[in-house]
């Protein structure tokens, strides 16, 4: 049984997700919610049993020092609550936790029931995958949903994936069989550059989020680290003559296939961010940074710090790469 006494009353909630593992290339979706926790000083109030969900093989507890005293860190799954303010606020139920590696149904059905007892109104869930998308371009991100009426409500894809699926396509069709409104959002994340941190990634979710609920999320240092991403992937791209034809091949085919989607739609979404930025003063960034807004497609135009040398990517006709899921 739930049990929420220590969670007030809250307004218009909507629940976001992320889950560390398939369904978080770069580490993206998963440093999304961490970063709205960090920002909005989330209070966690409930963490699921690690005991039902997860193979401690697979997902080993860490032991650390508290003063002297040995504690252990299980993995799991935590929820937490933070309040926007504004001039509508409204409370956002953060989940935040691991893929679990068994009973993904009774894992959906106590997430579900948090939301039941929270008055949930819609359900986010976060991702990220592996694409053939050019790391120089604005990060690629669609918005999902299984609920026609909801798709064009909010302007959204309505799924038609077949294959494969992890946590978050689980969850989101548990939530329409539950009747919950939910979405997904996934980023695309180069796959010759899949290693974690990928702030771009990170900053193109949290745009697309923000436009999705109709909130303003503070942006703090991530436009910086994502510009900083990207000088630091161009630099070692260009130090392999391989790596820059291949990222010169997928920048002509991106250029190519979005022409036509220099909309004035999508001028008319970066014209609200710019002045829904303007009108809420300094916090989340300056509405000029390079970096801090999304396209036509969700994405961002910054970058960020990047220690690793990518890996020789795949010619691009291995035909190999993940595809977007739900």
């Amino acid at each position: 049984m739930i049990e929420l006494e220590g969670v007030p009353e809250l307004i218009d909630p909507v629940m976001v997700a992320a889950f560390e593992g398939w369904n978080d290339a770069g580490d993206a979706a998963s440093t999304a919610v961490a970063h709205l926790d960090r920002e909005w000083k989330g209070e966690v109030f409930a963490a699921l049993d690690a005991e039902d969900y997860y193979d401690f093989q697979v997902n080993r507890p860490t032991v650390w020092l508290d003063g002297g005293v040995r504690k252990i860190t299980w993995p799991t799954t935590r929820l937490s609550v933070v309040r926007v303010g504004g001039e509508k606020p409204r409370d956002l139920v953060l989940v935040r936790g691991i893929e679990p590696s068994m009973r993904w149904r009774s894992f959906c059905n106590e997430l579900l029931g948090f939301a039941h007892e929270l008055g949930v109104e819609l359900v986010v869930i976060l991702g990220a995958l592996l694409g053939d998308t050019p790391h120089t371009r604005p990060v690629p991100v669609s918005g999902v949903t299984s609920d026609p009426d909801l798709a064009q409500r909010m302007d959204l894809e309505e799924t038609k994936y077949e294959g494969p699926t992890g946590i978050v396509g689980i969850l989101q069709e548990a939530c329409t069989h539950a009747g919950v409104p939910a979405v997904s959002l996934w980023a695309a994340v180069p796959h010759y550059v899949s290693q974690p941190p990928n702030p771009k990634a990170t900053l193109a979710l949290l745009n697309r989020l923000e436009d999705l609920i109709d909130v303003r999320i503070p942006l703090g240092e991530l436009p910086e680290d994502a510009r900083a991403w990207q000088v630091g992937v161009d630099q070692l791209a260009a130090e392999d003559s391989e790596v820059a034809e291949y990222v010169q091949t997928l920048e002509e085919a991106r250029d190519t296939a979005e022409l036509p989607e220099a909309s004035g739609e999508a001028i008319a979404r970066e014209f609200e961010r710019y002045l829904r930025r303007r009108d809420g003063g300094p916090a989340g960034g300056s509405a000029g940074q390079a970096g801090g807004h999304a396209t036509a497609d969700g994405g961002d135009g910054g970058s960020g710090s990047w220690r690793t040398r990518p890996p020789k990517p795949p010619r691009p006709d291995a035909g190999d790469e993940e595809s977007s899921e739900d």
